[in-house]
């Protein structure tokens, strides 16, 4: 099953709103605040790769307070 780990950065203020929204969106499978460079780390899966891009590039950079995001897409088989 194709996963990512995507970083968020959100307009300043708006971090706690940012989180609902993506605990709320389709295939985010976790998301939590954190302290650093980025404000948000949500973890995503998806059935396709195909179906794990449109959810990072439409459903997640998509979401209003959103400034930039950083996608890093888990090796096949690392995580069996």
């Amino acid at each position: 099953m194709p996963a990512a780990f995507v970083l968020v950065n959100a307009e300043i203020g708006s971090e706690d709103e940012v989180l609902e929204d993506l605990k709320s969106t389709k295939g985010v499978v976790g998301a939590w605040i954190v302290y650093g460079v980025y404000d948000i780390v949500a973890k995503v899966e998806a059935d396709t790769m195909d179906e794990l891009k449109e959810i990072i590039t439409t459903n997640i950079r998509g979401l209003d307070n959103v400034r930039s995001t950083l996608t890093m897409i888990v090796v096949e088989g690392a995580n069996e």
